[in-house]
């Protein structure tokens, strides 16, 4: 499972194509026993699911009856919270505004409505808080999401809101972690106690932001998107359908344990989710981790 302060996972556990690669055993064909058996490899999840719809209680409680007592679940903030362009159909449906448009934004709605989309995003994730099951909410911004004073703030009142649960920062623009503001960001984050999603990822791209492993709270993330060619693709799985070499996962395996050194825990997630490559390489790196280990 874990390797002493560090739990490994991958950013699904429900993608068709995984369904399809083999990974689960024949037998194990129900969503019940498809969670129950990923938390038996596992130690910890990131749920993705919940970018794109907003959780529900139900399925909250559902997932905390389903996995061991010390399973960790990340949850990945509702687009229209991250400031992404959202769905119409997404929303709660009596928040729903008449548009014709095919995405709406946050500042699309009245105040009241906002308030009421962050209050049931978070009131559905209470089952898995009180079970001790909830990791970090992962709030990842678009790329045109800059540093500036109104977006540190917006991370503030994010951090405020979610209180008690634990945030965590994710930026898809370089300017955050440039060497011109990497300090700035780095203090800035820091001082709030807010975890920066460390990320391996293609460069060279409009979103892309570099490798900075830092440790800005007690608790640690570092995220793999892979190394595809098609980073640009609107096919998600060219985007992420990247398998990491033995090799790369050995090179980075003490880049992991000297940021695990400096924080109580380290999740690392595999989001590179196409077939069994985030499972495949969740595993290996652990095996490496572990071998790597000194013995008492």
């Amino acid at each position: 499972m874990g390797v002493g302060n560090i739990l490994v996972g991958t950013a699904s556990w429900t993608d068709k194509t995984l369904l399809e690669s083999g990974w689960y055993p024949g037998d194990v064909d129900t969503p019940e026993k498809r969670l129950r058996y990923y938390a038996e490899k596992f130690p910890v999840v990131e749920v993705d699911s919940t970018y794109y719809t907003p959780p529900t209680e139900r399925n909250s409680s559902l997932w905390a009856s389903r996995t061991p007592e010390n399973f960790t679940f990340n949850i990945k903030a509702f687009s229209l919270l991250t400031l992404h362009p959202t769905r119409p159909g997404a929303l709660y449906k009596d928040l729903r505004i008449e548009t014709d448009k095919t995405n709406i934004y946050l500042k699309d709605l009245a105040s009241t409505a906002v308030d009421a989309v962050w209050e049931r995003f978070l009131g559905a994730l209470e089952p898995l808080y009180d079970a001790g099951k909830l990791g970090v909410l992962l709030f990842q911004f678009p790329p045109w999401f800059s540093i500036s004073r109104q977006n540190k703030e917006y991370i503030l009142r994010a951090k405020e809101r979610c209180t008690p649960y634990q945030i965590c920062v994710e930026f898809r623009n370089f300017s955050w972690l440039s060497d011109r503001n990497r300090e700035e960001t780095l203090d800035f984050l820091r001082s709030y106690a807010v975890p920066l999603s460390c990320v391996d990822m293609p460069q060279g791209y409009r979103s892309s932001v570099p490798p900075v492993l830092a440790t800005t709270a007690d608790l640690a993330v570092l995220r793999f998107h892979g190394h595809s060619d098609k980073w640009t693709s609107h096919n998600i799985y060219e985007r992420f359908g990247y398998h990491y070499s033995e090799a790369e996962l050995h090179e980075w395996a003490p880049k992991v344990r000297q940021l695990a050194d400096e924080v109580r825990t380290t999740h690392v997630i595999m989001n590179n989710c196409y077939r069994n490559y985030a499972q495949t390489n969740a595993e290996q790196l652990t095996q490496i981790l572990h071998a790597a280990r000194p013995r008492p």
